[in-house]
C-alpha cells in the first residue's frame, strides 16, 4: 500500500505509456483482420483502408469498448491472490503491457500476423509464474485458449473454402456469370448483412450496454432475429443498387463487371469488421491500463473488474489509429497479398467466413483468434485453387510466428516484471 501511495502518479503516467504502445500494436498488426482482404482484393487501395480503418476503428474502440472490464485478461489468474501486494499486480499488468506491446512490435515489423490477445495472455502468464507462483496459473484456461490455433483457422478454413466453391459454381461457371451475379448475389448480401450484424451486435454494441430484450430468448436470439431483419433491408437495397451496374466487355478478364459487384460488398464488410475488430479487441490494450488505475485511484484496492473512464478508450483509440497509420501496412500486405492471389469475390468469401466464425464462436463459446480466423479463411480461399496457389514458405512463418506468440510474451513480460520491480521495489 505504501509503494502505491509513494508512486501513484509515476505508475498512472506509466501505466498509459504501456497502454497506448499495445493500442499501437493492436493498431499496426491486428487491424489486417478488417482490412487484408480489401486490399489484397484491390477493392480497396492501401490508403483508402487506412481511412476507412481509422474511422471504424476509433469509432468502435472509443463509443463501444466498454464500461467496465476484466482486470485479468481471460481469467488467467484471481486478482484475489494479490489483494495484499496490490503493487505486484500494477507491475505485472504494466509489464504485460509494455511486453505484449514489444512483441506486436516485432511481429509488425516483420509482417507476421499474430493474436494480441495471444500476445497479453502470454505475458500475464509469465508475470503470474514469476510474481506469484506457477500454481496461480489456470492452465486449463491457457490450455483452452491454445486451442484457437487449431479451431480458428481449421473452422474458418472450411467455410471459406466451401463459399468460394459456391460461388464458382452457381456464378462463374454458368453461360452468363454477369447475369447469373445480379440473380444470386443479393442473396449473398443478405448473408453479409447478417453475419456483420452478428458481429457488430455481440462483438461491438455489447459493450455499450444495450439490451436486446425484445421476447426472443438469450441476447444471441435476440441478436439473430435482429441481424436477420437487418439482412433482409440490405439485400433489397443491394438488389436496387445492382440494377444500375451494367456488363462491360473486358477482353483480359471476362469476369471483371462481376467482380466489380463482390468489390462493392467488400467495402461494407471492411467498414463493419473494423467497427466490431476496435471494439472488442482495444480491451487487450486498455484493460489492464483500467486496472493500474483502478488501483491508484481507489489508494491500493484490487477488484475483478475496473471501471473503463473514456479518457483510458481515448488512449487505446488513439493507440490503434497511430499503429495503423505508421505500420498497419505491412500486415495488411501479408494477408491480403502475400498468402495468396486476391479478387473481390475471393476475398469476400474469406471476410464472410471469418466473420461467420465469430459468430458461431460467440454463440457456442468456442475459443478463437480473429487473426487465426482470418489467416485460415484466406487459405481456405487458396486451397479451393489448389495447394499451388498457395505460398507455403509464407505460411510457414506465420505458423511459427504462431507458436512463439505465448511463450514470447511470457518471457518478456518477466525481463520486464523485474525491471520494474527493481526501480520501484
Amino acid at each position: 500500500m505504501d509503494i502505491i501511495a509513494a508512486y501513484g502518479p509515476q505508475f498512472l503516467g506509466l501505466a498509459c505509456i504501456a497502454g497506448f504502445f499495445m493500442a499501437w500494436g493492436i493498431g499496426a498488426n491486428d487491424v489486417a483482420n478488417a482490412m487484408g482482404t480489401s486490399v489484397g482484393s484491390r477493392a480497396l487501395t492501401i490508403r483508402q483502408a487506412i481511412v476507412i480503418a481509422i474511422i471504424f476503428e476509433f469509432l468502435g474502440a472509443y463509443l463501444a469498448g466498454g464500461e467496465v472490464t476484466a482486470t485479468i485478461r481471460k481469467g488467467i489468474i484471481d486478482p484475489e491472490l494479490l489483494a495484499d501486494s496490490p503493487e505486484l499486480l500494477v507491475y505485472g499488468m504494466m509489464s504485460a503491457l509494455f511486453a505484449a506491446g514489444t512483441w506486436l512490435m516485432i511481429a509488425s515489423v516483420r509482417g507476421w500476423p499474430v493474436s494480441t490477445t495471444h500476445s497479453i495472455v502470454g505475458a500475464i502468464v509469465g508475470f503470474a509464474a514469476v510474481g506469484i507462483s506457477v500454481d496461480s496459473v489456470s492452465w486449463g484456461q491457457v490450455g483452452t485458449i491454445a486451442m484457437s490455433w487449431v479451431v480458428s483457422p481449421l473452422l474458418a478454413g472450411v467455410m471459406s473454402f466451401a463459399l468460394f466453391v459456391s460461388v464458382q459454381k452457381l456464378i462463374f461457371d454458368t453461360d452468363d456469370p454477369f447475369a447469373q451475379a445480379k440473380r444470386l448475389i443479393p442473396a449473398y448480401i443478405w448473408i453479409v448483412g447478417f453475419m456483420v450484424s452478428m458481429v457488430t451486435l455481440l462483438k461491438g454494441l455489447k459493450h455499450l450496454g444495450l439490451d436486446l430484450a425484445f421476447g426472443f430468448g438469450s441476447q444471441f436470439g435476440n441478436a439473430l432475429v435482429l441481424s436477420a431483419l437487418i439482412g433482409l433491408v440490405i439485400a433489397v437495397i443491394g438488389a436496387i443498387s445492382l440494377r444500375g451496374i451494367q456488363y462491360e466487355a473486358d477482353e483480359d478478364n471476362r469476369f471483371a463487371s462481376v467482380e466489380r459487384v463482390f468489390g462493392v460488398l467488400m467495402v461494407f464488410t471492411a467498414c463493419s469488421m473494423a467497427f466490431a475488430h476496435g471494439s472488442n479487441d482495444v480491451a487487450n490494450a486498455v484493460g489492464p491500463l483500467a486496472a493500474v488505475a483502478n488501483i491508484v485511484q481507489s489508494g491500493g484496492q484490487v477488484s475483478a473488474v475496473a471501471a473503463m473512464p473514456a479518457w483510458i478508450l481515448l488512449t487505446g483509440a488513439l493507440g490503434i489509429v497511430v499503429g495503423l497509420s505508421t505500420y498497419g501496412w505491412k500486415v495488411i500486405a501479408t494477408v491480403g497479398q502475400k498468402i495468396t492471389e486476391l479478387t473481390p469475390s475471393r476475398g469476400f468469401a474469406a471476410t464472410l467466413a471469418a466473420a461467420s466464425t465469430v459468430v458461431l464462436a460467440s454463440g457456442t463459446g468456442l475459443p478463437i483468434s480473429t487473426t487465426h480466423t482470418l489467416v485460415g479463411a484466406v487459405l481456405g480461399v487458396g486451397l479451393a485453387r489448389g495447394i499451388a496457389a498457395i505460398d507455403l514458405r509464407v505460411i510457414g512463418s506465420i505458423f511459427a510466428s504462431w507458436l512463439i506468440t505465448l511463450p514470447a510474451g511470457a518471457i518478456l513480460a518477466v525481463i520486464f516484471f523485474y525491471t520494474l520491480r527493481g526501480i520501484f521495489g
